[in-house]
């Protein structure tokens, strides 16, 4: 059983983004609102390995969706 807690700053650093609190609230400004159809994954600000991954962890329910959930929610 995986018990791997993630956080913001681990997920921005999986997607290759820059993953201080100060870059993660610049993107999440830069970004924001994301309008309510659309799904996180298909955001235009993502490149294809960035949305497949965040497609997966949602899809598998993986030790990640959690925390894209927040990411989520953080960017509407």
């Amino acid at each position: 059983m995986n018990s791997t807690t993630h956080s913001l700053s681990t997920l921005f650093k999986q997607l290759g983004l820059e993953h201080s609190p100060e870059g993660i609230a610049k993107f999440v400004e830069k970004n924001k609102p994301l309008e309510s159809s659309t799904r996180l994954h298909e955001a235009s600000f993502w490149n294809e390995s960035q949305s497949a991954f965040l497609k997966e962890a949602k899809a598998l329910d993986a030790d990640w969706a959690e925390i894209v959930d927040e990411l989520d929610a953080s960017l509407r």
